[in-house]
């Protein structure tokens, strides 16, 4: 979907959801007992100097996929114990690949690199991203053990992650977020990041951007469900 087709449509929604935005940080902010402007400054503050090299990196890397045409103004790296592990940029162009964004080739290279054998076969054992390690104290997952993943690192990024780049650093368990450019800034060159945010607030029914039949084959879907679960002991990751 294009700017040009939401942006008449989706001023007011988008309007509500910076409302809400905002409000979520002052909320958070007053449950610590401190105004959300001072929240960010003690944020900014506690960051070490030393970490831009690796939104510069970001950055190079964005500049290299536009100068090449290899794709979209993004870049990620990811990070463990200071050093860069992981580079990605966008190759959407590159690749003809819709999921071929910054941060999922950054996810990807840094998984490869940590991993001790080929990504298939990688194994389970204590040293993969698949060894298991339990939840933290006061976590909302539903399971006792998870595969670690990507815990540990950070992951920096030139601009604020689409919705699929999010949930793919959840899924990594990265432990914290860096980006530079604003959801408003990214729409306002042409990606509709924002939207896609927005619309996945709605209902099925009232989404906007696709149309979705939930609970279409109902059974057939759960069917995988109950053979998950009926292992003697399901690797969660």
């Amino acid at each position: 979907m294009t700017m040009d087709h939401h942006n008449a449509s989706h001023n007011h929604s988008r309007r509500d959801f910076r409302r809400y935005a905002t409000a979520s940080v002052a909320g958070v902010s007053m449950a610590a007992g401190m105004p959300a402007s001072a929240t960010a400054a003690a944020t900014t503050a506690a960051i070490p100097p030393d970490r831009l090299k690796f939104m510069e990196e970001a950055s190079r890397l964005a500049m290299e996929s536009v100068e090449k045409g290899w794709g979209g103004p993004f870049g990620a790296v990811v990070v463990k114990d200071g050093e860069i592990i992981g580079r990605g940029q966008n190759r959407v162009l590159l690749t003809g690949v819709p999921v071929y964004h910054a941060e999922v080739t950054a996810i990807i290279d840094a998984s490869q690199r940590l991993n001790p054998k080929a990504l298939l076969g990688a194994g389970t054992e204590e040293g993969t991203l698949l060894e298991r390690i339990p939840r933290p104290p006061g976590s909302p997952d539903l399971v006792e053990q998870r595969a670690k993943m990507l815990a540990g690192c950070e992951i920096y990024v030139n601009a604020a992650p689409c919705p699929m780049c999010m949930s793919a650093i959840y899924w990594a368990r990265i432990d914290r977020l860096f980006f530079a450019a604003s959801l408003e800034d990214t729409s306002s060159i042409g990606f509709s990041d924002a939207f896609q945010y927005e619309d996945f607030a709605l209902a099925w029914e009232d989404r906007k951007g696709i149309k979705a039949t939930p609970n279409f084959g109902r059974e057939l879907g759960l069917e995988p469900y109950r053979a998950w679960m009926a292992q003697s002991d399901p690797h969660y990751y």
